[in-house]
């Protein structure tokens, strides 16, 4: 089933088969027909009535199937049937024959084996993916009924184009990603679905050695710095911080993207400054003796997102057990991520040349918290880097509000309903739950960044608040 076939099953005026004759936006688009006569067909908002999350898919599904099924699958008859008694009373007749809430929870509380078990699934080589990495070393794919290749990738780009070109079943991406993603921001639109987060914290600001008097950014006018994507936390808290200091990131410095595992080599060659980066490549600079750590992110905003397991909607609706059991496994490794005495572990397991390909003790550094900082200290910060897997609403529409604000979308924004489309809270509830962990009842919270306080049912209004932005 794709995701356009999710239509309700009860409206006459749906079209759950898509032929050729369909009038839904996506038909007309597929068929060359977006444009016929100037008339708008009946169904030409049929997308704005599919499903948002992963669970609301498999109870259509399930729908969708008795209905069409009772119908002996002619849509002509359901279509003629539904018109004359009524979407609501022919959804009511069904209810009484045949309890279809019944059928929907037994679905979706057991859905069996994966449909499929061999995947593939990309990260970038940092320590925010260490739940996805480790996960297939230390056995929780196979935990879970899978069998994982995780694929090492170069970087953002090529995460996003592999996943979708479907070379990947799932990714290791940033946090803002799918929701750019979803709503065709750098890259065709494809909805795109976050039901977990990976690491929370985990960045820092390096600059190089040569700058260590300039600790204050009023001072960076004409730096260059290294950011790992447009779309990526990274680039948004660099532009904040710098912002907060005076300082217009698109014209007080220069921001290039620069894939994580060359951001060291050029802040030895001198084509960067500094720059905002994944861990290990700040424990790396230190390490290297090429830079310092000025700041780590958690100061900017305590317990921020930075990475996240992400796939395409239509792989979590055509393969739901496949889809639950991935989720599983990543959610499962996360909150094991999480207990500080796994770290020491899990730094030798994700070290290796096939994943991070970096020396244990700079994996360590950066897991464990005890680290040097280039400043000739050693610093202990226990959540330098942490785990936490629920994906907060509210985090989402603090990301698209930074979005806007530096020109990368415009127009009116639905803030609330993407966040909700993309960051599947109740999918990682549910499996929190299942797992035995504590989950989050509420999925929006307010954020302190830099002082500032973020209130999620206000975009628009801490949007207008900065004095310097695009927007």
């Amino acid at each position: 089933m794709t995701v356009k076939s999710l239509s309700d099953p009860f409206d006459p005026n749906s079209d759950l088969v898509h032929g050729t004759t369909c009038g839904c936006k996506d038909c007309r688009h597929e068929h060359g027909t977006d444009q016929l006569d100037g008339h708008t067909p009946h169904a030409a908002s049929q997308s704005s009535d599919l499903p948002a999350s992963t669970d609301e898919m498999m109870e259509r599904a399930v729908e969708s199937a008795v209905v069409r099924s009772v119908f002996g699958q002619n849509e002509f008859s359901r279509r003629s049937f539904a018109a004359l008694l009524g979407g609501g009373a022919l959804a009511a007749a069904f209810q009484s024959v045949l309890p279809l809430d019944k059928a929907k929870a037994a679905i979706l509380d057991d859905l069996g084996k994966p449909e499929k078990s061999k995947l593939n699934v990309g990260f970038v080589p940092i320590t925010c993916a260490t739940p996805i990495i480790m996960a297939q070393p230390m056995g929780f794919y196979e935990k879970h009924g899978l069998s994982v290749d995780v694929i090492k990738t170069a970087g953002w780009a090529v995460a996003r184009d592999k996943s979708l070109n479907k070379e990947y079943d799932a990714s290791h991406m940033l946090t803002p990603m799918p929701l750019a993603m979803t709503i065709g921001a750098g890259s065709v639109a494809e909805p795109y679905i976050m039901p977990a987060v990976e690491n929370i914290n985990g960045q820092a600001i390096v600059l190089h050695n040569d700058h260590i008097d300039k600790r204050d950014p009023s001072q960076w006018k004409g730096f260059k710095f290294g950011v790992p994507f447009e779309y990526s936390m990274h680039n948004f808290l660099l532009r904040y911080y710098v912002a907060e200091h005076g300082l217009d990131p698109d014209k007080d410095i220069q921001i290039r993207v620069v894939p994580p595992p060359e951001m060291v080599a050029n802040l030895r060659a001198g084509n960067l400054d500094g720059y905002l980066s994944p861990d290990p490549f700040n424990q790396r600079a230190v390490w290297e003796k090429v830079g310092y750590i000025h700041i780590l992110t958690k100061e900017i905003w305590e317990g921020h997102p930075c990475c996240a397991f992400a796939c395409s909607a239509e792989f979590a609706a055509e393969l739901p057990n496949t889809y639950g059991a991935l989720l599983k496994a990543i959610i499962d490794a996360t909150q094991y991520a999480a207990k500080s005495e796994n770290r020491k572990e899990i730094s030798a397991a994700i070290a290796p040349t096939n994943y991070l390909n970096q020396p244990v003790p700079v994996v360590e550094q950066v897991l464990t918290g005890r680290f040097a900082d280039g400043l000739g200290n050693v610093q202990d910060v226990p959540d330098r880097i942490d785990f936490d897997p629920f994906p907060w609403h509210s985090m989402g529409v603090w990301i698209l509000t930074q979005m806007k604000r530096w020109g990368y979308i415009d127009g009116d924004v639905d803030y609330k309903a993407i966040a909700e489309q993309v960051y599947l809270a109740s999918d990682c509830r549910k499996i929190m739950e299942d797992l035995g962990y504590e989950a989050p009842t509420e999925t929006y919270s307010t954020h302190t960044i830099m002082d500032k306080v973020f209130d999620p049912a206000d975009p628009e209004g801490y949007l207008s608040s900065f004095a310097i932005g695009r927007a």
